[in-house]
């Protein structure tokens, strides 16, 4: 009686909105009456008395199992982050895991960030896996995400499970999955775990208890083994033991980074570590912050006051689940610049290849992997150095996909993308914000052991390769029709691609959906040899470059900008800079964006 009383309250809501849905309807029945606890089913009925609207998005589909896992917001429902869904959604990939393996021991690890409920998540992912009698290596609390990569191919798992929403806000909190080699999970692994996700149509299908023996706790031992991995990336010890006080400031905004970053920095040799107290512990509120990721200026505004008053070499700040990493550095006149992911790219990708090549560690066969919306600055600091530099889709598992692919003929070095990521040696096969502060203060010591600094480097490689702008905007696009609005502006772009942009003409129409590329001005056409991804780029006669491409973990829609021109020395910087901006800001008027 009570189910009947609340679903007419439901009922009524809808109808004074004129949203009632019979899809909806029926996943609010079945969450009602189904094998759900009491506080879940007294969290809809008030939802249906006062949020209808609410009720409506957490139950309008089911959350999405993609290629890279789950990520919503917190709260009831099937279309939020909880038990129930991150339950299924293992039991799916149980399924896929014994499916491919007959008749083996599985293994898998599992670990997690500072996010409100990333533990509980955590302990429900163990233990529906161990209740499906596959071994779990579960870390006994918060550690960064590069560490699972690690564990995964340390302990020889088929699989890992890392719960994190990375660097959103505090509602979400997600679900990444990753296969046998460390790396996410890439075709056709990652299409076959949706479908088997997608086959349980239950909570009663999912084994929830019963194996807790498979479970077993792991930490310290891992951290040490991890720890070690990252010091053997350095290139010059010989300088850190120079420069052993350069003075590094260092956030870890509340998140994992706190549990290895300064220890590794300690091994590294660096004696001069300064984290910043407000943000230190983890916290999955992130009370100092509105969003936890280094690529906002506010995230790293208590590092910059700190490594102001300090007058510190470099300040790193690293995400919730110290995957990402951004840089603060002084200009020529002792103002803190905060790098953008491409700078930071550029110039650990630099100081990877001309480091290693000054030391007499470069062999032939060295490659270097970048997404294909990261600066085509990189491209041609490679090609220079006659090095291989591979262009994949945007996100990691691309990278360590291509690092299978090629093991054994070349030897992968470094890689990295725009959006703050960094992955240094071929051992974990995820970005590493780890061992990418540890080797951007080796650089800053290399360069300071010179008599220079980082900013000072970046202009003179501006001066020698050539002078790339990048610029970033996201639209953000939520609620129901949100993904609707999102998909029709790609429409639009790919049906009605423009013939000019800012005055100059589109000479390449690059559309990696269909896999095609085409000249507008000579018809000319040629197939792209990457996974379908939906991407759009237009390159201009003047050599600038738009991408557009939908967020695959947010509800966004991505413009990247990139124009570049000569610098004939670091006198001229800011002239032609603000000439770069201009030519920018130029082409988002013209798309009216």
């Amino acid at each position: 009686m009570v189910f009947n009383e609340s679903k007419i309250h439901i009922f009524n809501a809808y109808i004074k909105l004129n949203i009632m849905d019979a899809g909806i309807q029926a996943k609010i029945d079945q969450w009602l009456n189904g094998n759900y606890d009491q506080q879940t089913k007294a969290t809809i009925k008030e939802l249906a008395e006062k949020n209808p609207t609410e009720l409506t998005d957490s139950f309008y589909r089911n959350l999405e199992f993609g290629t890279g896992g789950l990520r919503g917001i917190m709260g009831v429902g099937s279309n939020r982050m909880n038990k129930y869904t991150v339950g299924m959604a293992t039991q799916g990939f149980s399924n896929y895991l014994k499916a491919t393996y007959p008749g083996k021991e599985i293994k898998v690890a599992i670990a997690h960030d500072s996010r409100n409920n990333s533990r509980f998540f955590a302990e429900t992912t163990a233990n529906v896996f161990a209740a499906n009698d596959i071994k779990v290596y579960l870390f006994e609390a918060l550690r960064p995400t590069p560490e699972l990569s690690f564990t995964i191919r340390h302990f020889g798992c088929q699989g890992g499970v890392v719960c994190t929403a990375s660097h959103n806000p505090k509602e979400y909190n997600g679900y990444k999955a990753y296969w046998n080699d460390g790396g996410q999970l890439v075709p056709p692994h990652d299409k076959n775990v949706i479908t088997e996700v997608d086959k349980i149509s239950s909570v009663d299908e999912v084994k929830w208890s019963g194996g807790e023996a498979n479970i077993t706790l792991i930490g310290k031992e891992i951290d040490d083994l991890y720890t070690e991995m990252v010091k053997g990336l350095s290139v010059y010890p010989d300088v850190i033991a120079r420069q052993k006080d350069l003075k590094i400031v260092y956030t870890p905004i509340h998140g994992t980074g706190i549990m290895l970053v300064p220890k590794v920095l300690e091994t590294f040799g660096f004696t001069n570590v300064h984290v910043v107290e407000e943000q230190s512990k983890p916290d999955g509120n992130f009370p100092t912050v509105n969003y936890p990721n280094p690529e906002e200026a506010d995230a790293m505004a208590y590092g910059l006051k700190l490594a102001k008053q300090l007058d510190a070499d470099i300040l790193l700040g690293t995400d919730p689940d110290a995957d990402r990493v951004g840089i603060g550095v002084k200009d020529d006149s002792g103002n803190w610049v905060l790098m953008n992911g491409n700078q930071t790219a550029v110039l650990a990708f630099n100081y990877m290849i001309e480091a290693r090549k000054a030391k007499g560690l470069a062999a032939p066969n060295d490659m270097v992997v970048k997404t294909i919306v990261t600066t085509e600055l990189i491209d041609e600091i490679a090609r220079q150095n006659d090095i291989n530099c591979y262009n994949v889709l945007t996100g990691f598992k691309w990278i360590a996909e291509l690092i299978k692919e090629k093991e054994g003929k070349e030897n992968y070095v470094v890689g990295g993308e725009e959006s703050y990521g960094l992955m240094i040696g071929s051992q974990i096969r995820d970005k590493d914000a780890v061992s990418a502060v540890a080797l951007l203060c080796e650089m800053a010591a290399y360069e300071k052991d010179k008599g220079r600094s980082l900013y000072q480097k970046l202009i003179d490689l501006y001066v020698e390769y050539g002078f790339y702008k990048e610029h970033l905007i996201s639209i953000t696009k939520k609620g129901m029709d949100g993904q609707q609005q999102i998909a029709a502006m790609m429409e639009g772009y790919r049906n009605n691609p423009p013939k000019t942009i800012n005055g100059s003409p589109v000479v390449m129409l690059l559309d990696y959906e269909l896999q095609k590329g085409k000249n507008p001005q000579t018809g000319e056409e040629w197939t792209i040899d990457l996974p379908k991804s939906n991407v759009l780029q237009f390159v201009l006669e003047d050599d600038s470059k738009i991408s557009a491409r939908p967020s695959g973990t947010e509800p966004k829609i991505k413009f990247y900008f990139s124009v570049n021109t000569t610098l004939a020395d670091a006198k001229s910087f800011d002239k032609e800079s603000a000439a770069l901006d201009a030519r920018i800001k130029g082409i988002i008027a013209d798309m009216k964006l």
